[in-house]
């Protein structure tokens, strides 16, 4: 299908009032490739509809950042400018909403140096620590969506036939955004609805561990004290309520990360800024990964979890049911937005400060002293399947089952 006006209109307007919901006279900045123009043009009609002032849009271009990478030295890639952290933290700093349309090229960095790519991503992320903060803790809106772009929709058919590998990928995001149904916002706010009866039966029981075991996992998992499971919608410093990552099926939270013991393997590749990492094994001692291998991407991995103290250690763990929309599509998107949402996952590196009681009010050392990891890495990776068991752990050492082969096991979802 080639997207009618009306189907992106439609798209557009769940995504400027669900997603980032920006609010009257508010900033908007959309980081998005040049691919997705013209998605951004409605986004931009449908954000001044709701009244935004001072709509920027920061394009980028993949056969761009590629050339960088083949003919620039590691000194420059290294190199972030003043002005790039500046322009992202002067819009935040005054409470501006932000939207990223994510639809990455799975193969764009392939034959790069797994090193190079590794230091230019650790000197990005370190130049904006301050800018994710005002992400992580949710001070402002923002939201994540994607819009299928050629190299990408070609990876997931594993086609040459360009134009039906987006169209057939414009199908199936719009089937699983909701943006089929009549009325998109209304089948949204029902499914935050189940997402929010899980989380809050989740942080009144307030488990002290959780137990995965299937052919993928086997694996302890200690919970922090007070921590605060969340999923489908979110709210803002402000009291504004929005959607982060559209889709999302998950519910989520933070593990301590000192208390994570034995072991994991992938059940969906890892697209890790354009190189893949796949068939991989991580085994966790008292938090740490003390062991690793890879059948495909082993360089990236080693430089992954080298990027610093805190990439070895978990910052989230998250529940998907494998009945999911993204899941029962029965493709790999090779995008994490979409296959985090069809398989339960886990994450390397920092936690969302907002996971624990009162954490986004608290600096790196105080966050830790808690057992929520800090790194400049968040890397989600997939270890859910239909015969996955997750458990429940009380304090009192009884176990409840939570996902029984792949499903909720919780009463009323």
């Amino acid at each position: 299908m080639v997207p009618t006006k009306e189907q992106l209109t439609k798209y557009a307007n769940l995504t400027i009032k669900m997603g980032v919901n920006v609010q009257k006279g508010q900033a908007l900045l959309i980081n998005a490739p040049i691919e997705a123009r013209q998605f951004v043009h409605h986004l931009v009609d449908e954000a001044y509809e709701a009244g935004a002032e001072n709509v920027q849009v920061n394009w980028t271009d993949e056969v761009l950042t590629r050339k960088r990478y083949d003919y620039e030295p590691l000194s420059v890639l290294e190199n972030v400018p003043d002005w790039a952290v500046e322009r992202q933290m002067t819009h935040v700093e005054n409470g501006g909403a932000v939207l990223n349309i994510h639809a990455p090229n799975p193969d764009l960095l392939e034959g790069i140096d797994a090193e190079v790519v590794a230091k230019a991503n650790k000197a990005r992320s370190a130049a904006m620590k301050d800018y994710k903060k005002y992400i992580i803790n949710d001070k402002i809106q923002w939201s994540i969506v994607s819009v299928p772009t050629d190299k990408w929709a070609k990876k997931i058919f594993d086609t040459d036939n360009e134009q039906k590998a987006v169209e057939d990928l414009w199908k199936q995001i719009f089937q699983i955004v909701r943006v089929d149904q009549d009325d998109p916002i209304q089948a949204w706010k029902d499914h935050n609805e189940t997402l929010f009866h899980i989380r809050d039966y989740l942080n009144d029981k307030q488990y002290d561990s959780l137990e995965y075991s299937s052919d993928f996992v086997d694996l302890t998992v200690k919970l922090p004290e007070n921590h605060v499971w969340a999923g489908g919608g979110a709210v803002a410093e402000t009291g504004t309520s929005f959607n982060p990552n559209m889709p999302t099926e998950e519910v989520f939270t933070a593990p301590d990360y000192r208390g994570v013991n034995g072991t994991v393997k992938n059940t969906k590749p890892l697209n890790y800024n354009g190189n893949l990492i796949d068939d991989f094994k991580l085994t966790f001692k008292d938090g740490e990964v003390v062991e690793f291998e890879a059948g495909q991407g082993g360089e990236t991995l080693k430089h992954l979890l080298d990027s610093d103290e805190g990439a070895k250690y978990l910052g989230e763990i998250a529940l998907v049911p494998h009945s999911s929309p993204i899941s029962q599509s029965n493709l790999v998107f090779f995008n994490t937005l979409y296959d985090e949402n069809a398989s339960c996952h886990l994450a390397l590196g920092s936690a969302y400060p907002t996971n624990v009681e009162g954490g986004e009010k608290l600096d790196d050392n105080q966050l830790k002293e808690k057992g929520i990891n800090t790194s400049l890495i968040h890397e989600d990776f997939m270890v859910g399947s239909a015969e996955l068991n997750v458990y429940g752990v009380t304090k009192d050492g009884e176990k409840e089952p939570i996902i029984k082969e792949g499903e909720w096991a919780i009463k009323g979802v």
